[in-house]
C-alpha cells in the first residue's frame, strides 16, 4: 500500500517535496517510480529509483529539477521538485513494480499505485 502526499499551490520557480509512504510487503525489493497525470492526458512518467542496479531514471522534462530518492529502513520514497514550471501541473502518483530497465518508464509495469497528490504551478 502506497500513499503520496506532499502537493499543494505553488508559484513558478518553487519547491515542493512529495514523500510516498509505503505499509506492508517488502519495499525494498521494489522499485517506484513517480507518474503524474494532467486533465485529459495520460499518465506520464517522472522520475524511478530501480531496485535491481540502485540508479535513477527521469523523464527529459524533469532533469535537473527533480530528484528521487529512497529510504528502506522508513519505506519511504520522495521526489524533490525544484524550479517548478507551470507544465508540471497534475496529480502526481508513486507506484511500486519490477519493471526491467528498458520498460522502467511505462506505467504498465507498475501494480501498486497510491492515492494521487494535486500539484499546481501557478505561472
Amino acid at each position: 500500500q502506497l500513499q503520496a502526499s506532499g502537493g499543494g499551490l505553488v508559484q513558478a520557480g518553487g519547491s515542493l517535496r512529495l514523500p510516498c509512504a509505503a505499509s506492508g510487503g517488502t519495499f525494498s525489493t521494489y522499485t517506484v517510480a513517480w507518474f503524474r497525470q494532467a486533465p485529459g492526458e495520460e499518465r506520464q512518467f517522472v522520475a524511478a529509483f530501480a531496485v535491481q542496479n540502485k540508479r535513477t531514471y527521469y523523464d527529459d522534462s524533469v532533469k535537473g529539477r527533480f530528484t528521487i530518492s529512497r529510504d528502506n529502513a522508513m519505506n519511504m520514497v520522495n521526489l524533490q521538485m525544484n524550479n517548478l514550471k507551470p507544465e508540471d501541473t497534475a496529480v502526481y502518483y508513486c507506484g511500486a513494480g519490477r519493471p526491467i530497465i528498458s520498460a522502467i518508464s511505462s506505467p504498465l509495469m507498475y501494480y501498486n499505485w497510491g492515492q494521487g497528490t494535486l500539484v499546481t504551478v501557478s505561472s
